[in-house]
């Protein structure tokens, strides 16, 4: 059990591929905090590796339906590889730029726990106060602790496998989140609060309430002062997505046979954001992304040691090295998020030694949202083997995985088959 001092406390068509050089840390970034780890080397990866990874993504892409792709992938100690990949629909529609905007999805929860984290260490929370202390209706959660919401360990269900056909028939609705919770809140809970891990997208949107009920702020407002602004993100917000300048997403369907339509995603860009709010509703790009969850992972933005120091497994069969802690998913050394939400495939990982980070959207959600984890692992194992360039030294450590097994992995979640290469 974590103990914490009450005042302490992330193809259809490739033609075009718009690749950049930049690596994360030669980018504009205004904020006062800057994620602990190794300096960024300037170079760009070699053609070979460059190649390996463009594969891997535009393999993603085709086994989903996924018109486009946004990816970047930095490994300090040899180069970074920052890409937008084919185009914005499968007919056309423009080709995608590496800093077009998208939704962040689930990457959202580590920033709620990150203005836990700091609201704790600002004396304004404790970890193990009730959630009934600030969102009023749910007097049969009084043994369940903000800590708990953050660590996934509440055993509250979620609401999302109810509501997603609702996302796709009705996608401007604006959601209250205590009506998105209650869905969750209606399923029976998962044994004792503290004991498992369950994923729970109602929990995150409990836990945003209490945070707005005692610190007074919107959640909007929250995330904004707590993690956008000081690590100068300024694409990062807990709202809409801006009218222009987007990675267009959207959602293979079943067409009038009963088959899934590849071809013909449902448009989902515009659907409200207000369906994920402290779970999923965060829109961002690929730079702001990779940098934060750089600072995620190495404890940048929260300064408090036990965060990751109690990790619980995800699953009964998981592997022994993936686990969850403290708003994130931890894969052998790597720290991170991934999820879905309308439109959108995302997922994010970092290493707080080597500094090696991973950061991808698909624009499609048919497919099962661990596509996108599975791809985030299949670059990281990709890029951990990557070279020294001139003065630095390649890390020794590895991931316990290999690049091959999550492209498997991938192919046994296709939901599109992809065309035949020309």
């Amino acid at each position: 059990m974590r103990i914490h001092s009450t005042r302490r406390r992330a193809i259809a068509v490739i033609a075009g591929a718009v690749v950049s050089a930049l690596a994360l840390a030669g980018c504009s970034f205004g904020g006062a905090i800057e994620p602990d780890v190794p300096p960024q080397s300037t170079a760009a990866f070699a053609d070979e590796t460059v190649q390996q990874l463009t594969d891997a993504v535009t393999h993603a892409m085709g086994v989903t339906g996924s018109s486009g792709a946004i990816v970047g992938v930095w490994a300090p100690w040899s180069g970074s590889w920052i890409a937008g990949l084919g185009t914005q629909r499968p007919d056309g529609g423009g080709d995608v730029d590496a800093d077009l905007v998208f939704r962040a999805g689930k990457v959202t929860r580590a920033m709620t726990c990150d203005v836990l984290f700091e609201a704790a260490a600002a004396g304004k929370v404790e970890f193990d106060d009730s959630i009934t202390e600030y969102v009023s209706g749910v007097p049969d959660l009084a043994d369940v602790t903000l800590q708990q919401l953050c660590d996934g360990t509440s055993g509250i269900g979620s609401y999302s496998t109810q509501l997603s056909s609702s996302w796709l028939t009705n996608p401007d609705r604006v959601w209250d989140p205590r009506y998105l919770a209650s869905f969750g809140l209606g399923q029976p809970r998962a044994g004792e609060p503290g004991a498992a891990y369950r994923d729970s997208d109602a929990g995150y949107v409990l836990l945003g309430l209490a945070l707005e009920r005692a610190l007074d702020a919107t959640a909007a407002d929250l995330i904004q002062t707590h993690v956008a602004d000081p690590l100068g993100l300024d694409a990062t917000a807990l709202g809409e997505l801006p009218e222009s300048g987007v990675l267009q997403g959207g959602q293979s369907i079943n067409n009038a046979e009963g088959a899934l339509d590849c071809a013909q995603p449902l448009d989902l860009t515009a659907a409200s954001s207000s369906s994920g709010f402290t779970d999923a509703g965060v829109v961002t790009d690929i730079h702001d992304l990779g940098r934060y969850v750089q600072a995620l992972a190495s404890g940048a933005l929260v300064d408090d040691d036990d965060r990751f120091n109690a990790p619980v497994p995800v699953a009964a069969d998981a592997p022994s090295w993936y686990a969850a802690d403290g708003g994130a998913l931890i894969a052998g050394s790597l720290i991170g998020q991934y999820g879905k939400v309308p439109g959108y495939i995302t997922a994010a990982f970092a290493d707080p030694t080597t500094g090696l980070t991973v950061a991808v959207v698909l624009n499609n959600s048919a497919a099962d949202a661990l596509v996108g984890e599975y791809l985030a692992w299949e670059l990281a194992a990709l890029a951990s083997k990557t070279p020294a360039s001139a003065g630095e030294t390649a890390p020794e450590a590895g991931l316990p995985w290999t690049a091959e097994q999550y492209r498997t992995a991938i192919d046994t979640l296709a939901v599109c088959t992809p065309p035949p290469a020309e």
